[in-house]
């Protein structure tokens, strides 16, 4: 496997990631894998995955959207990452990430998402029903209901999801909207303005009946239901949607790399 790190432009702060490609031959097909929130290109599944996708003969770009991580800084002391995101930038860095894979000669990408880059990837799939498959890792379900589940079920602002959200209002109105709020749940900070875009979350399920190409939608046994609604995303899937519940695993996939690798390698190699 050859690694090369790349920096793809954008009109303000770059995509750094890793492309893999195979030693010795060209790949027949590639892959964009698209990290999970406050995650990047070297956690996670965009680490873990790409050996396995490689020997399948796919070249795959893992790559930092510009949330990614939590806070980070480049070449100066100007903040940067996942508490400054927006939908709206998240899914153009998609785009933007696909056509360098178009440049490269791979004009129709699979795409793997996990956690919120599987939702983007729903929303990027929805807008390229030309792509030959789709991996969802642990995809949340998006759209306005995103949020107050997410806070159910003790992340983000936990039980004062009315308080912040008034206090992000309150900000944003008085010209304020990248000052920092503190969350009682992961993912802790985030912008007043970042904060309010997540009402405006992609809905997979809404999205659904626009997919047409193979699904494999993955979720951990750890996780809930209605927030990673596998079950119901198939359900309403225009295409053929294949659900696997991983047994004794969480929303990271802790200790259970293998299983996951196995699971999708199985699936993308009867389609790449």
């Amino acid at each position: 496997m050859i690694t090369t790190l790349v920096s793809i432009a954008t009109d303000t702060i770059p995509l750094d990631g890793a492309w893999y490609e195979p030693d010795g031959a060209r790949a027949a097909q590639a892959a964009l894998l698209f990290h999970g929130n406050t995650m990047n290109f070297y956690t996670g599944a965009p680490r873990f995955l790409p050996p396995a996708l490689v020997e399948l003969g796919l070249a795959c770009l893992a790559f930092n959207r510009r949330g990614h991580d939590i806070l980070a800084i480049r070449d100066s002391r100007a903040a940067e990452g996942g508490a400054f995101q927006t939908y709206g930038e998240a899914i153009e860095d998609n785009r933007i990430a696909a056509r360098w894979a178009v440049e490269r000669g791979f004009p129709h990408p699979v795409i793997v998402g996990h956690s919120n880059g599987g939702m983007l990837a729903v929303r990027h799939v929805a807008e390229h029903p030309e792509t030959p498959a789709l991996v969802l890792l642990s995809a949340h379900c998006g759209g306005r209901n995103m949020l107050p589940l997410a806070s159910k079920a003790g992340l983000l602002a936990k039980d004062r999801l009315d308080a912040i959200t008034t206090q992000a209002r309150a900000l944003v109105e008085a010209g304020k909207g990248r000052e920092l709020l503190l969350l009682p749940g992961w993912w802790y900070v985030a912008s007043a303005e970042s904060f309010l875009d997540l009402t405006d979350c992609p809905d997979i399920l809404e999205l659904a009946p626009r997919i047409g190409c193979p699904v494999l939608y993955l979720r951990g046994d750890k996780e809930p239901r209605d927030l990673y609604p596998a079950e119901e995303f198939k359900r309403r899937c225009a295409g053929e949607c294949t659900v696997h519940i991983v047994p004794d695993c969480d929303h990271f996939y802790a200790g259970r790399h293998d299983a996951v690798i196995d699971i999708v390698s199985s699936f993308l190699r009867h389609l790449c």
